[in-house]
């Protein structure tokens, strides 16, 4: 799409060509469920703390797992926006998703990971760094603050059900993340296993990575 297309297409007072390309991918997957929304009060542009515009949650049993399942709005350009017109990536060229095991519906609104997801872009917008597969971290404690669980790290794999999507704005990729225990962190750190090889060694158990907070280290 060019910028004479592109400005024939959408209307710079309201349109979000880059927000819509995620709903579209996430309505393909999930059909008519109407997904548990969190938006943000105060824009980032406008002196907000929160970088993501928004995250959504739908209900999930791929892979034989109850689970919710996450993704952002806002690693990538969401609005109208002429200058990203034609870039082979949209601003950071992804969006973060994540799989929570979890009974369906849930017990508990889990803020708690849009805390995490929120937390994730402020060190991407402040550092101008971003994530790619097989990146991993150290979360410093447990992901989920003030609860007891092993999960101590992240790791990132492409989400094994929304695929790469090009949008008026460049492609866009949806990053998921998995939590790991600390033996697999330290296994990642001192070199005993690569992060691909701990990522491979759950994909025939757990194809979609779905994170459980209740997974102990071995």
């Amino acid at each position: 799409m060019n910028l004479s297309e592109y400005k024939q297409r959408y209307n710079k007072d309201d349109s979000t060509p880059g927000w819509d390309v995620i709903d579209s991918q996430l309505g393909l997957l999930y059909q008519q469920q109407e997904p548990k929304h969190w938006g943000t009060v105060i824009g980032y542009q406008l002196g907000g703390p929160d970088p993501l515009d928004g995250i959504s949650a739908y209900e999930s049993e791929s892979g034989g797992a109850a689970h919710l399942h996450f993704c952002s709005y806002g690693f990538t350009s969401l609005y109208y926006d002429e200058e990203a017109v034609g870039g082979e990536f949209s601003r950071f060229g992804f969006e973060l998703t994540f799989r929570l095991a979890t009974a369906l519906p849930p017990a508990e609104e889990p803020i708690w990971v849009c805390s995490l997801l929120q937390n994730l872009a402020r060190y991407v917008f402040e550092s101008g760094k971003w994530f790619e597969e097989y990146h991993w971290i150290p979360a410093n404690g447990p992901i989920r603050a003030d609860y007891d669980t092993d999960i101590v790290g992240l790791v990132f794999v492409k989400d094994p059900e929304l695929k790469t999507v090009a949008s008026p704005h460049g492609k866009v990729e949806f990053l998921q993340m998995f939590g790991i225990t600390q033996v697999e962190l330290d296994d990642i750190m001192n070199n005993k296993r690569t992060c691909k090889e701990v990522v491979e060694s759950h994909r025939k158990t757990n194809p979609y990575f779905v994170t459980d907070l209740s997974r102990k280290s071995e």
